[in-house]
């Protein structure tokens, strides 16, 4: 038996990958990058794991040197919230990330960059109530425009464009009533009007789908979710697809310093390695429980973009990648809202009545009175 050196091992691996269509001009699959990328060995000892870099500052070699390793106070950028945001442009395919404390601040950060008083956004009519309220309340104080339309129809996106529309800011799949945006359509849209397009896509992950391949500016993550998976940690993240957003974004972070903590970066920077693992699952999951309730005599409507039934199941098998369409479904039970709070308040193994979603335990919410109770009564959660 021929026996090959080191060197000429990787090399005949490479190429029985390249042949294969494994193997992409050199660069790793998503989901082999979803573990390795921006992890690096330390250094001195060779420790696998990236190090958890408690410092609040560090210190300069001389004032002639300043910053020339490339880092001056926590609040600005850490060595391990380097690589947790090095990954994340990786995977998610854009230029550069910005990891925040949180998923909001992330949001409100990417409308921060965009946006100015006197300068009109476009915006999912359905979205997490956090975005919705932080545009109402937060935003249009300052002289920011804001019109909720339904993107189900890129038209309505069109025909509510402004001169002064500088963003136009979509979520896909739609919290909480998993609803899709024609990214690719909706970018043509902003573009011809010279305005950005972010994509909330925390309930895909770019297991599922890469909205900066699609035609979109930015990505907003909520790390919390998905990508950290185990209820432990907060944190949000914006991903930008060319260097001059990305610098927005991280002058944004750093003015209002809601970068987030190194802790937070090195667990989601250990659990987000099984995502592509756990959204496979999960998606696996959820399309059998959609089944089933279609069927359940007591259900009278399911909505999962994986099942024929969903409106737009076009769009899904158009944007989501290897048949996956995420953990995340709703659905109504004969009696209305009554029987649904009853059932939630008993249904409490293995279910757990609570907000949050993405994380191994199974999670049941009744999003009019908790994630969404801040939506105006005259503006109901769109069918």
């Amino acid at each position: 038996m021929q026996r090959l050196r080191p060197q000429r091992l990787a090399a005949a691996v490479r190429r029985k990958a390249t042949q294969s269509g494994t193997w992409l001009e050199g660069e790793l699959k998503l989901d082999t990058n979803i573990v390795h990328a921006a992890v690096t060995p330390e250094p001195r000892s060779g420790a696998i794991l990236t190090p958890l870099f408690l410092s609040t500052t560090f210190i300069q070699e001389s004032v002639e040197k300043y910053l020339e390793k490339g880092y001056s106070y926590s609040r600005t950028n850490n060595p391990t919230v380097t690589a947790l945001e090095e990954k994340l442009a990786k995977v998610e395919n854009g230029f550069g990330a910005s990891c925040f404390g949180t998923g909001m601040a992330a949001t409100t950060s990417a409308i921060s960059a965009t946006m100015q008083a006197g300068d009109h956004c476009v915006i999912s009519d359905c979205s997490y109530g956090g975005t919705n309220r932080s545009c109402r309340e937060f935003f249009t104080p300052l002289n920011m425009e804001f019109d909720f339309v339904d993107f189900r129809d890129p038209e309505n996106v069109k025909k509510a464009m402004k001169p002064n529309t500088k963003l136009v800011f979509s979520e896909t799949p739609a919290n909480p009533v998993l609803s899709l945006t024609d990214i690719e359509a909706v970018s043509k849209i902003a573009h011809e009007a010279g305005a950005k397009h972010v994509v909330d896509a925390t309930f895909a992950t770019p297991v599922i789908c890469r909205p900066l391949d699609w035609g979109a500016d930015m990505v907003i993550q909520s790390l919390t979710k998905y990508y950290e998976g185990h209820n432990m940690m907060t944190g949000g993240a914006v991903i930008s697809k060319d260097q001059a957003m990305h610098e927005k974004v991280k002058w944004v972070q750093n003015v209002h310093g809601n970068i987030i903590n190194p802790f937070a970066a090195y667990i989601i920077l250990q659990t987000s390695k099984t995502m592509h693992l756990r959204m496979r699952k999960q998606s696996e999951n959820a399309m059998a429980i959609a089944q089933f309730l279609e069927k359940h005599p007591k259900v009278t409507k399911v909505v999962y973009p994986g099942l024929a039934s969903h409106p737009q199941k076009d769009l899904a098998d158009k944007y989501h990648r290897d048949g996956l369409h995420g953990g995340m479904l709703w659905f109504d039970i004969v009696g209305g809202s009554a029987a649904g709070t009853k059932l939630m308040n008993v249904c409490q193994r293995p279910w757990s009545l609570c907000e949050n979603l993405g994380a191994t335990e199974s999670i049941i919410t009744a999003c009019a009175v908790m994630t969404h109770a801040n939506m105006l009564k005259e503006e109901p959660l769109p069918e």
